[in-house]
């Protein structure tokens, strides 16, 4: 599966587990997690590769309380997994 169709899966789960998702012009570091007005928000680079925009995004899951509750394919769980285990 190539990283377009990865990203898409982790914005399918972000979303499940109630972020907003904003896709914005970053800079091309790829976006992050933020809390604005209460509100996770996961913001997507558009100027990123999508090889980048997924990292970030999966840091971004990495961080959110619940996710290890959360249905994601065995090989996003795994780079999610092995995120957390490097903090």
């Amino acid at each position: 599966m190539d990283a377009n169709a990865q990203l898409e899966r982790v914005i399918e789960a972000a979303e499940q587990l109630g972020l907003a998702v904003r896709y914005e012009p970053l800079g091309g570091d790829g976006g992050g997690l933020c809390r604005i007005r209460g509100q996770n928000v996961l913001f997507v680079d558009t100027l990123a590769d999508a090889p980048t925009r997924l990292e970030r995004s999966l840091e971004a899951l990495a961080r959110v309380p619940g996710i290890e509750d959360h249905y994601l394919r065995p090989d996003l769980r795994e780079r999610i997994e092995y995120i957390r285990r490097d903090r």
